[in-house]
């Protein structure tokens, strides 16, 4: 019975057969950021998150978790401070430079 079902199955986990509902939300997205950076009044997130000065910090590792509430971050990311250029993290842009003491 379970090898019956499995050629529906396969259909329906296509990546290239998107459900039709899945499409016109991406239209929607497509639509919306069209909209949103017609307005250059407002600024893009990159824009915003460069105008955060980079974080100094203590040690050569740093843990990057973009928000201190784990329901709006994302997940860790341990970066490695060794460069002295501020490290950049991939998920939410922050950046960190190591604090020397001299």
């Amino acid at each position: 019975m379970a090898t019956r079902q499995l050629p529906r199955l396969l259909k329906t986990l296509d990546p290239f057969r998107a459900p039709l509902r899945t499409r016109a939300i991406g239209s929607l997205v497509g639509d919306h950021t069209a909209k949103w950076m017609q307005d250059t009044r407002k600024k893009s997130p990159m824009e915003l998150i460069n105008e955060v000065p980079p974080l100094q910090v203590e040690g050569r590792i740093v843990a990057c978790e973009g928000h201190s509430n784990p329901a709006l971050g994302h997940p860790i990311e341990f970066i490695c401070l060794d460069l002295e250029a501020p490290a950049v993290c991939k998920y939410c842009g922050l950046r960190y430079v190591q604090n020397h003491h001299h």
